[in-house]
């Protein structure tokens, strides 16, 4: 048969035999039913239509009368016979009442027949008051004219606040409005009644309005008011039948009165806004409705651009002396979906008789087409790659049923496979690895479970690695003799040391090399027992070559692991044991980081709340601590042992008493050559004391000099100065016995004749040692600067000079012995960048590189400020500090006390050396006392007054913490 052939659902077949003729019969019904239903809704939306006329004329009445009751009443108000302004003020009171209590009036206004004119505004908005310019606080307006003696009329506002303080005033000589040329003027006077004006747009508050009016009870005065019918509009929104019904009152000149979105239609000008006409409303079918009024009544069909529509045309009667008409289009599409709804609920029965049908003949087909579209599904299922939406079919159809059982065993075998493939590429610790694989292949072979075994070549044992569904297995089982290459894969390794009691299948692990790895035990259930095993055999042997693979490559990953961390744990020791200075640095450093990160990634402190470790982050963080010292190993041990300023490879203070020496035994010679010349013994004998006075004491200061202090100041470096000058004679060629380096440094100056004469003390042109092409790339312009250094390295790699080191003002170390030290984080950050790290491992560098940073961003070699730096580099930071200063096998200098390091540490937070957030966890978790605990000597730890410096830190955060 063409696979084309389209072939029918038999549950189609079925419930199509059952239901069609229900559906034929329905239809029939319906169709008559939507005929008559679309009749009789033609007729109820002319009906409703009149409602709507309905409706608005009571509203608009509702909106209007109650400003013709006010106007009525204030015709017998005393203010049309007042003929002063500080009468016409008094009334003031009643008018501010009038438009506070009813928000449609905006204004009330009295006109007088000599042509003056006094008006109450209300101001309540900000837009009013910044038309008329008005005070901030102006709650209402006052505009009159006034007519003077002189027969002249002057206009004046006044701006009042809500409790009618007065504001402020203005004479208006521009205000010459007039009020009996005015329409609303002339019609009240000469009518009894109120009257009305057209609705209009209000200039000042872009409202639409009538202005209501009429002649006071005595005679003298018209009263006049604004009233708003903007509601109007707005309520019109809510009186709409359909969704594009389209309402609007229409005067007989075609303006637009009201209309649900009239304010975006309205026609503005530079001196006035005025109210649309209906063809600018953008919509055709009332703009057509109003060309072709309907000529009967009721609705009338027409159609505009295509689209069908109802009409009907209404007379508005509230306004009256206005001409106008309700006019509303409704879309026919629209109309006729009511019609569709009611026929619905019109067929409800027939409808419900219709769907039980449909619903017997789908439950009786899908009960019999169920099972095998089920089985459809889940073959598809398989052939795209979906192997966990399997579930077992329950069927009374014997061949369906068998079928779903294949499938279901088939499908759970796939599973198996492809979650011990995920745990092997994703599982990192080899026995939970094991475990999982040999839980999933025990699943999808259905043996009743296993156990895996390791073998551990140092004691000649295999151990117990993992087990699934057995309990009683020994945790060791040790070999009868050391296994070799010759151990092939049948044999029975731990058969005779497992349970007795359960047939057991054993599976030999090799490596490539063919080395034992371990075995794989599975326990066989009886009923597989007596089954052809030889296919059984090949996959479980085929299944664990994967996990050899694994056990393989898990224990090589961990092996260089192991060695990566021994290999660093002896660097950092090789560090240590360098100089006496920092033994022990190395390893107490990552020690006391890991304590403070810990608590730092526990800590619910805010500045902590986001910070966490995972044990990928711990590794990074300990090896990056491990290493923060490693560039040391670049650093000289004379610069860094260097105790005393004269110091290189030696104490060079003992060539300076060699000269001393020379000077003492020139002075006794001088001694002598006066004796014999016939001097005077005692002057001689004086003259000799003298001078070995003199030399004792300069070499006393030059010698207490060379130890450094906290500070040398102008006077003592003067005297170096001038004990140096001293001369003294030398008979030596200085040229003898150098090395290559020495005696190039040399030839960079002239080579004096012997005896030559020199300075007791000199910077001589061989103490300087320049780069050479060495210089360190750390500035920041430097284009070889990749690491992004920041600093400043010195003129010259080293300055030997004896006056310029025993110059040095605080400590023994000059400029470029400084920067040498300081380099050592130079060189850590460019040895660990050239290392092929890991991607896990690629932030050791960083991390291990900014220890020496400073929060203000001061710090070197990158001058990273606090946002730059990470939670890791400020711990390590701390942990660095702290550790030098409370170690206690420094020979230059004594170990301090807790106190006092806690103190510095201060100190350095105070000064933004150090974060005090991690300071004051430090502190509150009792790290500090932790480490000291285990490193410090007892007569370090003393008492010390933690929560001060908690609440300093506090404060210097300015939060709590």
């Amino acid at each position: 048969m063409s696979g084309s052939t389209r072939r029918l659902s038999l549950q189609f077949l079925f419930i199509f035999s059952i239901v069609f003729l229900m559906l034929l019969t329905s239809g029939i019904f319906i169709y008559q039913g939507m005929r008559g239903s679309e009749t009789a809704l033609v007729s109820a939306a002319g009906e409703s239509a009149r409602q709507l006329s309905a409706t608005l004329n009571e509203r608009i009445r509702r909106l209007l009368e109650p400003a013709e009751s006010t106007l009525r009443l204030l015709s017998f108000d005393s203010i049309s016979a007042a003929t002063s302004m500080p009468e016409r003020l008094g009334r003031l009171q009643v008018f501010s009442e009038v438009v506070a209590n009813n928000p449609m009036i905006g204004a009330v206004y009295v006109g007088y027949p000599d042509g003056e004119f006094f008006l109450l505004r209300k101001l309540a908005t900000e837009k009013q008051r910044n038309y008329f310019s008005a005070p901030a606080d102006s709650a209402y307006i006052v505009q009159s004219r006034s007519l003077q003696p002189d027969d002249n009329i002057i206009g004046e506002w006044r701006f009042y606040d809500r409790n009618l303080r007065l504001l402020d005033r203005w004479q208006m000589s521009t205000y010459q409005f007039d009020p009996r040329s005015r329409p609303w003027y002339m019609r009240a006077s000469e009518s009894n009644d109120v009257t009305l004006t057209p609705p209009y747009v209000f200039f000042s508050t872009h409202e639409i309005g009538v202005t209501l009016a009429r002649r006071s009870a005595d005679g003298l005065a018209v009263i006049g008011m604004d009233a708003s019918v903007s509601d109007l509009s707005a309520e019109m929104r809510s009186l709409q039948m359909t969704p594009n019904t389209r309402i609007a009152v229409i005067a007989d000149d075609g303006k637009v009165m009201a209309y649900p979105q009239i304010e975006e239609h309205l026609q503005r000008s530079r001196s006035d806004i005025s109210l649309p006409m209906v063809q600018q409303l953008n919509a055709p079918a009332l703009e057509y409705l109003y060309n072709n009024p309907p000529t009967k009544t009721g609705p009338q069909s027409f159609s505009v651009n295509g689209t069908d529509w109802f009409g009907v045309v209404e007379p508005l009667t509230a306004v009256h002396g206005n001409h106008s008409s309700v006019y509303i289009s409704l879309p026919a599409n629209e109309l006729l979906a009511q019609t569709r709804s009611l026929m619905i609920s019109n067929l409800k029965l027939t409808a419900l008789m219709a769907v039980v049908l449909i619903l017997i003949g789908w439950i009786l087909g899908h009960r019999l087409t169920r099972p095998l579209q089920r089985l459809t599904d889940q073959i598809q299922a398989l052939t795209e790659f979906n192997f966990g939406s399997h579930t077992r079919i329950n069927t009374r159809l014997k061949e369906v049923h068998e079928l779903s059982g294949v499938i279901d065993k088939m499908t759970a075998t796939i599973r198996n496979f492809l979650a011990i493939t995920h745990v092997l590429s994703q599982e990192t610790r080899i026995e939970a690895m094991l475990e999982k694989v040999l839980r999933r292949l025990v699943a999808a072979t259905g043996l009743s479970g296993g156990a895996v075994y390791l073998w551990n070549e140092q004691e000649n044992c295999f151990v117990l690695a993992g087990t699934t569904a057995v309990s009683d297995c020994p945790t060791r089982i040790h070999a009868q003799q050391q296994p070799d290459g010759s151990v092939t894969r049948n044999e029975r390794l731990l058969s005779d040391q497992l349970p007795a009691s359960d047939s057991w299948h054993e599976v030999v692990l090799r490596n490539r090399e063919q080395e034992l790895l371990g075995v794989v035990a599975l326990k066989v259930p009886a009923e597989m027992q007596h089954t052809d095993k030889a296919d059984f055999h090949y996959f479980i042997n085929e299944m664990t070559g994967v996990v050899a693979i694994a056990i393989d490559t898990r224990q090589l990953i961990e092996s260089q692991e192991q060695l990566l961390e021994a290999i660093i744990k002896l660097l950092a020791d090789a560090i240590d044991a360098k100089s006496p200075h920092t033994s022990g640095h190395c390893q107490r450093v990552p020690e006391l980081a890991i304590l403070l990160s810990d608590r730092a990634s526990r800590s619910q402190q805010p500045r902590f709340r986001h910070f966490s470790m995972s044990e990928a982050d711990r590794t990074v963080f300990r090896i990056a601590a491990w290493l923060h010292d490693c560039g040391k190993i670049t650093s000289p041990e004379y610069v860094v042992d260097k105790a005393t300023k004269l110091e290189t490879l030696y104490n060079r203070i003992h060539e300076v008493r060699t000269r001393f020496e020379v000077l003492w035994r020139d002075a006794e010679l001088d001694y002598w050559r006066g004796i014999a010349s016939g001097e005077p013994e005692t002057l001689m004998q004086d003259q000799l004391h003298a001078r070995q006075q003199q030399l004792q004491e300069d070499f006393a200061f030059i010698a207490n000099t060379n130890i450094g202090g906290e500070f040398l100041d102008e006077e003592a470096v003067v005297r170096i100065q001038q004990i140096g000058d001293q001369l003294w004679v030398r008979h030596f060629d200085d040229r003898l016995g150098l090395s290559q380096e020495e005696r190039e440094r040399y030839d960079r100056i002239p080579h004096p004749a012997l005896p030559a004469t020199e300075q007791l003390l000199a910077d001589k042109p061989d103490h300087i040692f320049h780069w050479h092409g060495r210089r360190p790339p750390v500035e920041h312009d430097n284009p070889a600067n990749r690491w992004g250094f920041d600093m400043r390295a010195p003129e010259v790699a080293y300055n030997l000079g004896e006056r310029y080191n025993l110059g040095i003002r605080r400590g023994t170390l000059t400029e470029e012995e400084r920067f040498k030290i300081n380099e050592h984080i130079v060189q850590t950050i460019i040895m660990l960048d050239a290392l092929p790290w890991p991607r896990p491992l690629r932030d050791v560098p960083r991390i291990a590189g900014s220890h020496h940073e400073r929060l203000d961003g001061n710090g070197y070699p990158r001058r990273l400020t606090s946002p730059q730096m990470s939670v890791q580099e400020k711990v390590l930071a701390i942990a660095d500090v702290f550790e030098a200063l409370t170690a206690a096998d420094r020979p230059y200098k004594p170990a301090k006390p807790l106190s006092e390091s806690i103190r510095i540490l201060f100190f350095m937070a105070r000064d933004q050396h150090l974060d005090p957030s991690l300071l004051h966890l430090f502190l509150e978790s009792g790290v500090y006392l932790e480490y000291a605990h285990r490193f410090l000597k007892p007569e370090q730890i003393d008492e010390v007054d933690i929560p001060g410096y908690l609440q300093k830190l506090e404060e210097l955060l300015g939060v709590s913490v």
